[in-house]
C-alpha cells in the first residue's frame, strides 16, 4: 500500500508503494507558483518557491546599500511571490500564518534543496526550450523516485521530457492546475508513455484527498480537456452572435447563471484571463491540432485582436470586453461594441429568452427552455450548445477516453453545473439530433448508435447508481467514484430515506449513523428543518441510530433563518409567534448539542446566521475548507439568538479554566467586534480563528468527500464511548462591560463610522453578550443566555428601522444602514 501523507504524518492509504509528499519544491514564483505554493501551505505541506536570481538591483536596494550577492537580493523574485500570494485577493491562503511554509529560494543558490523535495512541480513560462532546460536542471539535482510534473497548458508532454533520465521519465506527468488554485478545483493529469502506472495512480490519489482537487484524465493533446472544450464555445459565441444581433454583454447574459454557468459567463471571464492569455491558447489550438475539422474556428476574432494592439488586455489594464468608469452616481461598467470597439452602457437587460429559464426549477430545465426559446437569444443558445456538445463527442478519443472526463472537467474547471454531454441529456438527445440535422450539422454515428443501442440518453442510473454510456464498447458503465463517497442523491434512489418534510430529509448513511439534509430555498432555517432534525435526534435517543450528521449537497449549508417570515410576523406586530419561532430553534439546536449519541454538523460554502448558530451546536464539526461562516443577523437589525450569542459567549468566557481569575475584557472585545461587524471567516480554517469552530473541529479539502469523513467521525467518537456535554455556567462582564461596550459604540458614532440606529443595536448586542445587568463575575447558564438573546430578538422585531433593514435585505440582497 502506498502512504501518501502531509507533514502532519496522517497517512492516506492508496494501491501501491513508494510515495511520501511531505514536501514540495515549485518552480516558478509567477501567479500559477504562488497558487499551488499557497495552496500546498493550505493542506500543511511546506514547498520551496523558487524562481531566478536577479542581474540588476532596485533603486531601493541601492539606496539600502545591498550588492547583488546579498541573499535578501538574490531571493527577491520568489520572496516578492511570497508576498504577492499573501496580499492576494480573493485570499489564496486559508489564514494568513501559514505563509511561512513557504521558503523564497533561487536558482543558482538552493539547487541542493531539490534534493530534499518529494515532488517538484514546474511552473515556468510556456516555452518548451525554457522547460526542457529546467527539467534538465532538475534532472541532475533531484533525488531519485521523487516526482516531477508540469504545470503547462499547451506543449507536449513527451517533447518536455525528452533526453532525461530513465527515472525522471517513470516520474513524470503533467498537473495541470486552475487559476485561482485555491478555489478551482480541476487537476488534470497526462501521463508520458515512460510515466509509472502506479506512481501516476498515487498522485492523482494525492491531489483528490490530499490537496482536495477533481481529477481529469486527459491526453497529450494541445490544451488538453477543459481549455480544449472551453476555448472552442467561446469561438462558437464570436462565430454566431453576430449574426444574430447579439452584443457583448448580452451573450454574457445568456450564457451567464441563467445556462448554468458563473456570473463571468463568456466576455468577462475572457477579460479575468487576459486577452492576451486567450489569444494564446486559441493559437496553440490552431497550430498543435491541424487535423481537427473544427480548426478554422480556432482564430483570434478581429474584435479580440483590436483590443490587444491597442493595450485593452482585460482586467489587468482595467479595460477589455468590459470597462469600469466612473459616474456622477460612484461608477459603472460598460461593454464593447464589436463594430466600433468603443464602450457603450447596455443598461438593464431583460432577455425573454433568460426569463423564460429562470422560471424553471433545475439547471436542466433551465438550459433547455433557453435553448429552445424561438427568438435570437434562443437561437443564439442553441447554436453554441449544440456545436460544442457535438465537438466534445467528435474529440473522444483524441482528448480523454470517456463523456465523464469532459463532462467533468468543464464542471470544475470552468464553473458549469453541467458538461457538455449532461446538458444534452437535458435539452434531449434525440429531439436535438433530429434540429442539428435539419440545420445541416454532421451528427456522428456515435449519437446513433446511443439512440439505438443504448436508453436515448448520455447518463442513467441503475440501482442508484449512475451510470455513463462509454462510446468505445457502446454499453453503459459505472462512473469512477472515489471509494467512500457518500452522494444523498444515491441514498434517495436506495430508498434510503428514513423521514423527510418539504425542507428537509433525514437519510440513512448506514452504520447506524443518519444524515439531515436541508433543501429549502438557499436551506433557509424553517420549522420544516427543525422538524426533521427534532426527529433525527429522537431516533438517536432511542437508539434506532447511533449518532447524526448535519451537512447536504449544496453550494451553501445555509443563508441562515427564514427572515421573510421573520419580517411578516413583525409587520402583524405577532409578538408572542416571534418569540415561540426563536424558542423552537433554541430548542432545536440545544437538543442537537445535548443528543445522547455524537452529532457531526458538515458545512460547505455559507453557513451563515442561523446557518453558523447550527453549525456551533454540533459535538464536532467536518467543514469543507471552504466554509464561509459568520453571524450576521446585525445586519438586517437583529441579533444572534438561536443560540449564537450564547456559544460565543460560552467558547470565549468559558475557555478561562475553572478557579482562574483573568480579565474577561479582552474576550468580550473580540466577541462584540466579531460579531457586530457581522465578521464573515474566509475558509474554515479562519473559521477558527473567530470562535465558529473550535481548535477541535476538523476540515476536509475535497468537498465531495465531507459528508464521508463526517459519517466517519461520528462513528468514531460513539466507538470511543460518547457521552453528551455536561451543562456549566460561565463568568460574564455583567454592568461594567456594557458601560465599556456602550462608551466605544457610542464613539463610532460620534465619529461617523456608524449610524444612530447601528448605535442601538450595537447596546442591545452588548447587553446580551455581557450577560445582561447582573455584576461582573455572575455565572450564567445557558438557558439564561437563551432568554436574553430571545427577549433582545423579539424587542428589536418591534423597532421599524429594523423591518426597514428586513424589507431592503429581501428586495435588494443587499444590508440597509439605515
Amino acid at each position: 500500500m502506498v502512504q501518501i501523507s502531509t507533514n502532519t504524518g496522517v497517512p492516506l492509504e492508496g494501491e501501491v508503494m513508494g510515495i511520501r509528499i511531505k514536501r514540495v519544491g515549485v518552480l516558478g514564483a509567477g501567479v500559477m507558483g504562488q497558487g499551488i505554493a499557497a495552496h500546498l501551505a493550505n493542506a500543511g505541506i511546506p514547498s520551496y518557491l523558487f524562481d531566478v536570481a536577479p542581474r540588476e538591483l532596485t533603486d531601493a536596494e541601492t539606496a539600502a546599500g545591498l550588492t547583488l550577492d546579498d541573499r535578501a537580493v538574490r531571493n527577491r523574485i520568489s520572496a516578492d511571490g511570497v508576498l504577492a500570494m499573501q496580499r492576494a485577493k480573493p485570499a489564496l491562503l486559508y489564514r494568513a500564518d501559514l505563509a511561512p511554509l513557504v521558503t523564497a529560494c533561487n536558482y543558482e543558490d538552493d539547487l541542493d534543496k531539490l534534493a530534499e523535495c518529494d515532488w517538484i512541480v514546474e511552473v515556468v513560462v510556456e516555452r518548451m526550450d525554457i522547460k526542457q532546460r529546467v527539467f534538465e536542471m532538475v534532472d541532475e539535482h533531484r533525488r531519485p523516485g521523487s516526482v516531477v510534473s508540469s504545470n503547462t497548458s499547451g506543449l507536449s508532454v513527451a517533447a518536455m521530457a525528452e533526453g532525461r533520465s530513465e527515472d525522471f521519465r517513470r516520474h513524470f506527468m503533467v498537473t495541470h492546475f486552475f487559476n485561482p488554485v485555491r478555489y478551482m478545483r480541476l487537476l488534470e493529469m497526462v501521463p508520458i508513455t515512460d510515466t509509472d502506472p502506479d506512481v501516476f495512480a498515487a498522485m492523482a490519489q494525492f491531489g483528490e484527498q490530499v490537496l482536495g482537487k477533481g481529477i481529469v484524465y486527459c491526453k497529450d493533446t494541445p490544451n488538453f480537456v477543459a481549455n480544449r472544450i472551453g476555448t472552442f464555445g467561446m469561438t462558437s459565441v464570436f462565430r454566431w452572435m453576430e449574426e444574430f444581433g447579439v452584443g457583448v454583454a448580452e451573450a454574457d447574459v445568456v450564457f451567464g447563471p441563467a445556462a448554468g454557468r458563473p456570473k463571468s459567463a463568456v466576455f468577462r471571464t475572457a477579460d479575468i484571463v487576459g486577452l492576451d492569455t486567450m489569444a494564446h491558447v486559441i493559437a496553440t489550438i490552431a497550430e498543435g491540432c491541424p487535423d481537427d475539422p473544427w480548426r478554422d474556428r480556432f482564430v483570434v476574432p478581429e474584435a479580440m485582436k483590436g483590443l490587444i494592439a491597442d493595450g485593452r488586455l482585460g482586467s489587468k489594464t482595467g479595460a477589455g470586453f468590459y470597462k469600469k468608469v466612473r459616474t456622477d452616481e460612484g461608477s459603472a461598467i460598460l461593454s464593447l461594441d464589436l463594430g466600433t470597439l468603443d464602450y457603450v452602457d447596455a443598461g438593464k437587460l431583460r432577455l425573454a429568452a433568460v426569463g423564460a429559464a429562470r422560471k424553471k426549477e433545475t439547471t436542466g430545465e433551465k438550459i433547455a427552455a433557453m435553448v429552445w426559446f424561438d427568438d435570437d437569444h434562443g437561437r443564439l443558445a442553441w447554436k453554441v450548445t449544440a456545436e460544442t456538445s457535438l465537438y466534445a463527442l467528435e474529440r473522444l478519443g483524441e482528448i480523454a477516453d470517456d463523456i465523464v472526463n469532459v463532462d467533468r472537467a468543464m464542471r470544475w474547471g470552468f464553473g458549469y453545473e453541467l458538461g457538455p454531454f449532461e446538458t444534452w441529456d437535458a435539452i434531449g438527445v434525440e429531439r436535438s439530433v433530429e434540429r442539428m440535422r435539419s440545420e445541416g450539422m454532421t451528427v456522428p454515428v456515435a449519437v446513433d448508435r446511443l439512440l439505438e443501442q443504448g436508453e436515448g440518453t448520455w447518463y442513467v442510473k441503475r440501482d442508484g447508481a449512475p451510470f455513463y454510456w462509454d462510446v468505445a464498447s457502446e454499453t453503459y458503465l459505472p462512473v469512477p467514484t472515489s471509494d467512500g463517497v457518500i452522494f444523498l442523491s444515491s441514498l434517495a434512489d436506495r430508498g434510503k430515506v428514513l423521514a423527510s418534510s418539504v425542507g428537509a430529509t433525514l437519510y440513512d448513511m448506514g452504520d447506524g449513523v443518519g444524515c439531515v439534509a436541508f433543501h429549502t430555498k438557499m436551506n433557509a432555517i424553517d420549522n420544516t428543518i427543525l422538524e426533521v432534525i427534532a426527529t433525527g435526534c429522537d431516533m438517536v435517543d432511542n437508539g434506532e441510530l447511533v449518532g447524526l450528521v448535519v451537512g447536504n449537497e449544496a453550494a451553501s449549508f445555509s443563508v441562515g433563518a427564514n427572515v421573510g417570515l421573520i419580517g411578516m410576523l413583525a409587520m402583524s406586530q405577532d409578538w408572542d409567534q416571534i418569540d415561540q419561532a426563536v424558542r423552537v430553534i433554541q430548542n432545536t439546536f440545544m437538543r442537537m448539542k445535548y443528543c445522547d449519541g455524537p452529532v457531526v454538523i458538515a458545512p460547505r460554502g455559507m453557513a451563515l446566521g442561523g446557518g453558523c448558530e447550527a453549525v456551533m451546536h454540533g459535538d464536532a464539526v467536518r467543514a469543507s475548507a471552504e466554509s464561509y461562516i459568520g453571524l450576521v443577523e446585525l445586519g438586517v437589525g437583529l441579533i444572534p439568538a438561536g443560540g449564537g450569542c450564547k456559544e460565543m459567549a460560552f467558547r470565549f468566557y468559558g475557555s478561562i479554566p475553572e478557579g482562574v481569575k483573568a480579565d474577561l475584557f479582552p474576550f468580550m472585545e473580540k466577541v462584540f467586534m466579531t460579531v457586530g461587524t457581522g465578521t464573515v471567516s474566509t475558509s474554515a480554517e479562519e473559521a477558527k480563528s473567530h470562535g465558529f469552530l473550535r481548535r477541535t473541529d476538523r476540515i476536509t479539502l475535497n468537498p465531495d468527500a465531507v459528508l464521508a469523513d463526517a459519517k466517519a467521525d461520528v462513528l468514531a467518537m460513539a466507538q470511543s464511548g460518547y457521552e453528551p456535554p455536561v451543562p456549566r455556567k460561565v463568568p460574564v462582564p455583567g454592568t461594567t462591560g456594557i458601560a465599556a461596550l456602550k462608551v466605544g459604540v457610542h464613539g463610532m458614532q460620534q465619529g461617523g463610522f456608524v449610524s444612530e440606529y447601528d448605535e442601538q443595536l450595537g447596546v442591545v448586542l452588548a447587553t446580551v453578550l455581557c450577560g445582561g445587568e447582573v455584576p461582573a463575575g455572575t455565572l450564567l447558564s445557558e438557558q439564561d443566555f437563551l432568554d436574553l438573546e430571545r427577549e433582545a430578538f423579539v424587542g428589536l422585531c418591534k423597532e421599524q428601522k429594523t423591518i426597514d433593514r428586513i424589507l431592503h435585505m429581501l428586495e435588494t440582497g443587499k444590508p440597509l444602514r439605515n
